[in-house]
């Protein structure tokens, strides 16, 4: 190993990243976001609201072209559990490498792969591993979803699927019919068919308009009558597929109670129930998994982004009794990513060795306590809520109600606050109905006070936008 590479791997560097609390930052167009509007597809949407060309990156922080440097609470939309270039993470992948191994073979098992199993295995509740196996898949999490779907329609031989408003399960075709989100929807046609959307419980806006528990009772009897119903218009399903906590409909967690009687009505049924942790998972809920609060197990775990340690790769976990593929019938080329299954096995040890689910725990109420005394002062912020490191904040406009009586919810003041937070120092994404809920997604080793510098920053960006707090 030469000496660059290990003062890097050391964090020896001389001219580490560091924060500043200008809180002015300026983002003037450079060559690289010129090229990026003239030849890269519309398609794109980070940067249109995060302006800028990012140079490098160490842990929680990246630096710009302009030499600005960021938190980054969008850590890779949650793929970057440790944040960027952990030195523990990066020297395995730089000695796999160096060692002439590969770095993909399709399904071929090597050294590698048997490493990075017996990982996850070890990750998991025993309840679950026990009697379980893996499939890899593609590399991305979408990829994982429609293995998912064609597995639980073998398996069961039926063709329904249920899905719940504000769900995200990627962009493919299968997946993209699960979205609760019209946008990516109305010009699309020809997706899965046979799959009916439930309520999801959301106490802000709850669609029996009870809120709280009395609205959980309400979702779940609504979903164990409409199965039962021989006149409700929907033939059983081969499974019901939901995120335990919802990240780009708006960080909306579901509650241990709602959770356990799901899996009731699905195993009663002989109904899969199907957990998508590609973002709740892998630590950042304050659990390994965000199902382990419910103290149940799914017949199928999807995971993706976090599982690779920040590189593309995607497996299903799921029950043995479920295994019913032939060879081949699900396959994709890059399923036997190694650098990824280096990077992951090396990135779920240091997660339990240093116990970052719990310091997820530790850093989101701190969080969560900054924030709260902010909503204090800030009557546009309706609600703080997620678990872990896995925080939304609602911005509504103060006293406004939509035609349902819930908090109007206002996307502009919402794309104003973050980038104003941008311009000092702080990169959070948006997601939620109309784009209203600000949302926080650190890396799980984030320190205190990389947290308080996000909560005042965060501040700051409120004030400048509501003019409260700047008197």
């Amino acid at each position: 190993m030469n000496r660059a590479t290990d003062e890097f791997l050391t964090h020896a560097k001389p001219d580490r990243i560091t924060l500043s609390d200008a809180g002015n930052y300026q983002f003037p167009t450079n060559p690289a976001l010129t090229n990026q509007e003239n030849l890269e597809s519309e398609v794109r949407s980070y940067p249109r609201r995060f302006p800028i060309a990012i140079k490098r990156a160490q842990g929680a922080l990246v630096e710009d072209t302009n030499g600005q440097s960021y938190l980054d609470c969008l850590s890779g939309a949650g793929a970057l559990p440790l944040g960027h270039n952990h030195p523990e993470v990066v020297k395995e992948i730089i000695d796999h490498i160096r060692a002439d191994l590969p770095f993909q073979t399709l399904d071929v098992t090597t050294p590698v792969k048997d490493a990075f199993i017996r990982e996850v295995m070890a990750f998991l509740p025993q309840s679950f591993a026990a009697n379980a196996c893996i499939q890899f898949c593609g590399p991305s999490g979408s990829d994982a979803v429609e293995a998912a779907l064609k597995l639980a329609k073998q398996v069961t031989g039926r063709s329904n699927i249920i899905s719940f408003h504000g769900a995200y399960h990627g962009m493919t075709n299968g997946s993209l019919a699960l979205m609760g989100n019209l946008n990516a929807k109305t010009r699309r046609s020809g997706l899965m068919p046979d799959v009916h959307f439930f309520p999801y419980p959301y106490d802000l806006r709850c669609k029996f308009g009870l809120g709280g528990e009395a609205g959980e009772r309400a979702s779940i009897r609504y979903i164990e009558s409409v199965l039962h119903d021989q006149e409700s218009g929907i033939v059983r399903p081969a499974a019901i597929i939901l995120e335990p906590i919802q990240g780009e409909g708006g960080v909306i967690a579901a509650s241990a109670y709602w959770l356990r009687e799901l899996r009731r009505i699905t195993s009663e049924l002989g109904i899969l129930l199907i957990f998508d942790e590609i973002q709740c998972g892998i630590g950042r809920s304050g659990r390994n998994f965000a199902f382990e609060y419910a103290g149940i197990d799914p017949d199928i775990l999807i995971m993706s982004k976090a599982v690779g340690g920040g590189l593309p790769l995607s497996c299903l976990v799921f029950k043995k009794e479920f295994d019913t593929w032939n060879p081949g019938e699900h396959a994709g080329t890059f399923r036997g990513n190694q650098l990824a299954m280096v990077a992951g096995a090396k990135t779920l040890q240091i997660i339990q060795r240093d116990e970052l689910a719990a310091n997820a725990n530790r850093m989101g109420e701190r969080l969560s306590t900054q924030l709260r005394t902010l909503q204090d002062v800030h009557p546009c912020i309706a609600e703080i809520r997620g678990k872990g490191l896995m925080l939304g904040i609602e911005i509504v406009c103060p006293g406004q109600h939509d035609v349902l009586g819930h908090p109007l919810a206002n996307p502009e003041l919402a794309s104003q606050i973050q980038r104003a937070a941008l311009k000092n120092g702080l990169i959070i994404e948006k997601g939620g109905r109309h784009g209203a809920v600000l949302r926080f997604l650190p890396p799980l080793n984030i320190t205190a006070e990389q947290i308080d510098f996000a909560g005042q920053a965060f501040g700051r960006a409120l004030a400048a936008c509501t003019k409260v707090g700047n008197e």
